[in-house]
């Protein structure tokens, strides 16, 4: 009797923790969509709470324009770490572009030339671990879906 009830106690002990991050992130998606809803915002913001500092990024997509539910997903993913990017490093991103000539000949002689292109893109910023805290049709605009992404930069073990 005695280990089921210390497996008892320790499964509700368990889910206890196991409950209280997802309500910390319900109560801040809640509050944001309240703020949105009640002055509607675009862009990069820092949001505090009693506790953590987050770093926010908010948009807007047309749902007509997205054939499906993922395209239209990835395209609000991308957004966002292009709007938080910009913000962070003030939209400096690198790019280098290399061409590369290969020269070969065949078992007949005959000359050949292909052409490599590689384009390569570099940002560097904290901004790749945003994640999507909630998604949600504008109260005043049924066709168009709001995003906020959401990265915690500062919390109670950090200060």
């Amino acid at each position: 009797m005695k280990p089921l009830l210390f497996l008892l106690l320790s499964l509700v002990s368990l889910s206890a923790f196991a409950q209280d991050y997802d309500s910390d992130r319900t109560t801040l998606a809640n509050f944001l969509k309240r703020m949105y809803n009640q002055t509607q915002f675009e862009g990069v913001k820092i949001v505090e709470d009693y506790d953590n500092q987050y770093f926010i990024s908010v948009l807007t997509l047309d749902k007509s324009k997205y054939k499906t539910n993922s395209a239209m997903m990835r395209v609000a993913q991308v957004k966002a770490l292009r709007q938080a990017s910009e913000f962070v490093n003030g939209g400096q991103i690198t790019s280098d572009l290399v061409i590369r000539t290969v020269e070969s000949k065949d078992s007949t002689g005959a000359v050949s030339v292909s052409e490599e292109t590689i384009d390569h893109i570099r940002s560097v910023s904290f901004v790749q671990g945003m994640e999507l805290l909630v998604n949600f049709t504008s109260p005043k605009a049924e066709s168009t879906e709001v995003f906020i992404f959401i990265r915690q930069i500062k919390g109670e073990k950090e200060k």
